[in-house]
């Protein structure tokens, strides 16, 4: 059955499950008190022992203990944490900042990212090196993923950390993780994966790959807003993030967000691999159709290791904007890498880093999915596709 309006940009936030809210409900109304230590009031306790079950079980997901991760507003600030205190760590450790000559140290503090990294990763990484650290920006290839030779070639002695996403925020292209972690224990660097777009996705296991920052966000698995983690191997050096109280493992001070942390734990039990299986074709169904049906197009990340929920196509000669637009006044919510329609005026460095032109970046529009899509939604916007790509060819100076 359709929906009045077909929303398929899950990969910027889904709709919140009722049932996810209705976990939350009982620690805004009824047990909202502070965590406190053993030796506080009932209420308080009862708060502290919530959280830890609500820890443990999202930090089970990843075959973690719930003494590794620790709750963030979301993954922007889980990756902030996880390169810039590690950094800070390694600065304190060879107390770089008291020295007279700190800016000329910081370079030999190294850090490495790929080039197509979400902005929580790729803007702290240009932060730090305005800062007077060293960054090597990893090329990938015309799929999206980066080159394990390559990154080898690119530790040095002064390597401190690896930030390589799981799998991609736009192409969905998902990353060979554990052969890089494999590398990175091998030259005793930290590596930190952002794992926003595939968690509970894709499996991730910390005990099957060696791992030790992992960055997480309830946001894109029907959870709520503002809630996110940050898995930490025990013994990662890593120094505290926000100042004040000793919460999080005296990682992170602030209130702890309870409701929101439920609701994130929610949202976890309920992805299933059924749901996931569901995703899976409605994505295949959909890339099917779309490049038998409709000519000139490009599938941009790789065919195979994607996400389950992602599909993203380059309609050469046409403008994502113009394509969003017209879908949008027929009822169906997608994303575009087109500059016009974000907030920079550059086009998607995503599709520029896997050597696509300003062009390719234009024309190309994201498609992603969630629990709430079906397989006649999926069928409804690649007819309107087909029809919107057409009409906007007949009228495009590019086609002629």
């Amino acid at each position: 059955m359709l929906n009045e309006y077909i929303y398929l940009d899950n990969a910027s936030i889904t709709r919140l499950d009722e049932r996810v809210l209705e976990e939350m409900k009982k620690y805004f109304f009824k047990n909202y008190a502070i965590p406190t230590s053993e030796s506080g009031y009932s209420m308080g306790i009862e708060s502290r022992e919530a959280l830890d079950k609500i820890r443990e079980k999202i930090a089970n997901s990843l075959g973690a203990s719930k003494e590794e991760f620790i709750f963030t507003s979301g993954n922007t600030e889980s990756s902030n944490i996880a390169l810039k205190s590690v950094v800070m760590a390694a600065n304190l450790k060879n107390d770089l900042l008291s020295n007279s000559e700190s800016s000329k140290e910081k370079n030999s503090v190294h850090i490495i990212v790929s080039k197509i990294e979400d902005f929580s990763v790729l803007n702290t990484a240009k932060t730090l090196e305005k800062m007077g650290f060293g960054v090597k920006y990893l090329d990938v290839d015309s799929e999206g993923l980066i080159s394990p030779e390559n990154l080898k070639e690119s530790i040095s002695d002064e390597t401190i950390i690896v930030s390589i996403q799981h799998a991609n925020q736009e192409i969905g292209t998902i990353q060979d993780i554990k052969t890089i972690g494999k590398i990175c224990k091998e030259k005793n660097v930290i590596f930190h994966t952002d794992a926003t777009h595939s968690f509970v996705r894709v499996p991730i296991d910390i005990k099957k790959i060696d791992v030790d920052l992992i960055s997480v966000s309830a946001h894109t698995i029907h959870g709520p807003a503002g809630v996110g983690g940050l898995y930490i191997r025990k013994g990662t050096p890593i120094s505290k993030w926000m100042d004040g109280g000793f919460q999080e493992y005296n990682l992170r001070a602030g209130t702890e967000n309870i409701p929101g942390a439920a609701g994130f734990a929610k949202a976890v039990e309920l992805i299933t691999e059924k749901e996931n299986s569901k995703l899976l074709k409605m994505r295949d169904h959909l890339i099917n159709r779309i490049l038998t049906e409709i000519p000139q197009t490009v599938l941009n990340g790789h065919p195979n290791h994607r996400t389950p929920h992602n599909v993203n196509i380059t309609f050469e000669f046409v403008e994502g904007e113009s394509i969003t637009l017209h879908l949008d006044m027929r009822g169906f919510a997608v994303s575009t890498g087109s500059a016009c329609f974000s907030k920079s005026l550059d086009p998607s460095h995503v599709i520029l880093g896997i050597g696509g032109n300003p062009e390719r970046a234009h024309g190309s529009v994201r498609l992603t999915f969630g629990r709430f899509n079906n397989m006649e939604e999926i069928n409804a916007v690649a007819d309107a596709l087909a029809t919107v790509v057409e009409n906007l060819r007949k009228i495009s100076p590019l086609s002629k």
